[in-house]
């Protein structure tokens, strides 16, 4: 089954109901519901989702969203050798984006899907919106 690793902004586009990224968001998270994919995210964007969520919800609301999502997604380890790794690697700016890097690496994911193409550039993963690995999917079914 296809691994996807899905960055913390593809996350909040779901839980927090971003528009106009929400609709791609729920499809992607439907498939794991379907056993279409197999989903994963770091540790870190639990912790990076629960901290903004928080600032726009009370805590029951935020505890109880991410609760339901945690039946969507598999949580990768967030490690000493994903931030070595990371803090080494000068090609991200963003160390976050680093730090998710390497944790999807490390799965191994088939993908990072993300709405920030451009900081993973480097990847020797591929890297795909949500739109763009729908449309991909689509395709082939």
């Amino acid at each position: 089954m296809t691994r996807l690793f899905v960055n913390t902004n593809i996350i909040l586009d779901l839980l927090a109901a971003r528009e106009p990224f929400v609709e791609e968001a729920q499809i992607l998270f439907s498939m794991s519901e379907t056993a279409t994919v197999d989903l994963f995210t770091s540790a870190l964007s639990i912790a990076n989702t629960a901290y903004i969520l928080n600032r726009q919800l009370d805590s029951t609301s935020t505890r109880s969203l991410l609760r339901k999502f945690r039946t969507l997604v598999h949580i990768a380890p967030f490690s000493q050798t994903i931030i070595d790794l990371a803090i080494q690697d000068d090609a991200f700016t963003d160390l976050e984006d680093g730090f998710q890097y390497y944790t999807a690496l490390n799965l191994p994911a088939d993908a990072i899907i993300t709405r920030n193409l451009r900081d993973f550039r480097s990847s020797a993963l591929p890297v795909l919106t949500a739109r763009q690995w729908i449309d991909m999917h689509s395709l082939s079914t």
